[in-house]
């Protein structure tokens, strides 16, 4: 089986309604969620263990979510110092429970240690063929080159990145950017996203921003998505952007309308295509261009600098959208770039916006 609809994640279960799981349940089933995932072990250890009074946590909630019809997956939080160790746990704790799926939740630990997560994952698989499983790790793999990504997905049915803008107010933009980037990378394999649904520090996401999530992840065609984490929405007032949210029924995602794509989005969609005549189609005639080379005015100006830029500067480049602010006429987006001749970190761009074409822009960046 896949993952389908909503489906929100929980760390701790007597942090979600005091641990009542009866009332985990019902609101579960009333948000339409289809599936929970809950944190059943980390390392080599139980999670949602009380091992003083030697209480297993899980069954419960499991039992209860089952009776509303709500699936209950696991998660396992790995670290990749005692890979056998680790696989035996999630297997034992798999099979104990008898959960419907696993999630495997790699990060930082894991990077460079491309054995021991063949090890995992081998006898992973070897012990639970059957079970779907799939990788939760970082949004954007290609910050995180030392990952084991193929280790780890090349036994997995699921790639569940973690799609948490946090700083940020773009969720559509960064979940469209974290598909194309696992386009890039084998193997390939469907994606299950999670969003944020939490606080940290000063910053909160807009309620909304829980929509615009999942309508991107319906426009992508995705079959379900996930958030972070139960406790934080309830307690951060996001739990309202979830669950009035209408995933289209236990069919599977209906259509969603067609959106709208902002012009930054269309700007580097068309830098992508490394057609100066594709970027310059975005701007108005009389267009204002600043860089720190020079002032150009007018599009017969601005295509020049486009065609050094793709074809000299950065040839065969991937531009890549970082941040992104504004509305109206005006638009604030960094944005970095990696090619055959050299690399961009520190794209900042303004866009003054006249008739939905760019009527000013600044740009500034160094090639390094």
């Amino acid at each position: 089986m896949t993952l389908e609809g909503k489906g929100m994640y929980i760390w701790k279960i007597r942090s979600c309604e005091g641990g009542d799981v009866d009332r985990i349940a019902s609101l579960a089933q009333q948000a339409g969620l289809s599936h929970i995932l809950i944190k059943i072990a980390d390392g080599g250890y139980s999670y949602n263990y009380d091992y003083g009074t030697k209480t297993d946590l899980v069954p419960a909630l499991v039992d209860a979510l089952r009776s509303r019809g709500v699936s209950p997956w696991g998660w396992h939080y790995v670290r990749g110092e005692a890979p056998t160790a680790e696989a035996r746990k999630s297997i034992e704790r798999m099979r104990d429970l008898d959960l419907d799926g696993l999630a495997i939740d790699a990060e930082a630990e894991y990077k460079g240690r491309q054995a021991a997560a063949k090890e995992y994952m081998d006898l992973l698989r070897k012990d639970l063929p059957n079970t779907p499983i799939g990788l939760s790790s970082y949004r954007y793999p290609a910050y995180h080159p030392t990952l084991p990504w193929k280790e780890f997905l090349t036994k997995c049915d699921l790639n569940m990145p973690q799609v948490y803008w946090e700083g940020a107010h773009n969720p559509a933009l960064q979940l469209e950017r974290c598909i194309q980037d696992f386009k890039q990378l084998e193997p390939e394999r469907p994606i299950v996203p999670t969003g944020a649904a939490y606080q940290r520090g000063s910053w909160i996401p807009a309620v909304d921003e829980m929509g615009a999530f999942l309508d991107e992840a319906r426009r992508q065609h995705l079959s379900g998505a996930n958030f972070w984490e139960w406790s934080t929405a309830r307690s951060a007032g996001l739990w309202a952007g979830i669950a009035d949210y209408d995933w289209g029924g236990s069919g599977g995602p209906t259509p969603a309308p067609p959106q709208v794509r902002d012009i930054v989005d269309e700007y580097l969609a068309a830098l992508n295509t490394r057609r100066p005549d594709s970027v310059i189609a975005l701007y108005k005639p009389d267009a204002i261009h600043v860089s720190a080379e020079r002032t150009a005015k007018g599009t017969g100006e601005i295509i020049g600098w486009y065609a050094n830029l793709l074809v000299i500067s950065l040839p065969e480049a991937t531009f890549r959208l970082t941040g992104y602010s504004g509305s109206g006429s005006s638009r604030h987006f960094t944005w970095t770039a990696e090619s055959s001749k050299g690399r961009v970190v520190n794209g900042n761009d303004i866009f003054g916006l006249f008739d939905d074409k760019i009527g000013f822009h600044y740009t500034f960046f160094t090639v390094n």
